[in-house]
């Protein structure tokens, strides 16, 4: 029998995975602001509960890369409201703990080699563009190439944890 935790993170992925990738390409300022706040909320959730998850399993990197991805996505979350331009600062902190959650995520070997794959391909994507905002480079989070191709690395990431949890108690 599936834990209502597990069940209410998977619902929390898909929201965010599909909201998110939706709001990257929406023209509409507010809607996409909205996306983006709903696909926050959605994994912020989902990632405290994969915290408590596996840090009740004794995986402790696993939970605390769980935790740096919440705070990350926090950041992002607080500057949905700014719009683009001047959601800039946040994003590039919560990116950079994006990639921080991710590879603390992936190291261990929790989930399977094509989940941990495409978390560090999202990871190094997130971190050049952040390095890249830093030393001058005029991106926006919907910016292409870069961020925008972390993007597509981070959903998949997303489809694996919610994989693992379903199957996990089947």
């Amino acid at each position: 029998m599936r834990s209502t935790s597990d069940t209410v993170a998977a619902i929390g992925l898909a929201i965010g995975g599909a909201l998110g990738m939706a709001g990257a390409f929406v023209a509409s300022d507010p809607l996409r602001e909205t996306l983006w706040t709903i696909d926050g909320v959605g994994v912020v959730v989902a990632a405290a509960l994969l915290t408590m998850k596996y840090q009740r399993l004794g995986n402790d990197l696993v939970a605390a890369g769980f935790l740096t991805y919440l705070a990350g996505e926090s950041l992002l979350l607080a500057g949905n409201a700014a719009g683009l331009e001047a959601s800039v600062p946040s994003y590039v902190g919560g990116i950079c703990l994006w990639a921080a959650g991710l590879v603390m995520v992936s190291a261990p070997k929790t989930f399977a080699l094509w989940m941990r794959l495409t978390a560090f391909v999202a990871a190094v994507l997130f971190v050049v563009s952040a390095l890249m905002i830093l030393w001058g480079a005029p991106l926006l989070p919907t910016s292409a190439p870069l961020p925008a191709a972390g993007y597509p690395f981070l959903v998949l990431t997303f489809i694996g944890w919610i994989w693992t949890l379903l199957k996990s108690q089947r």
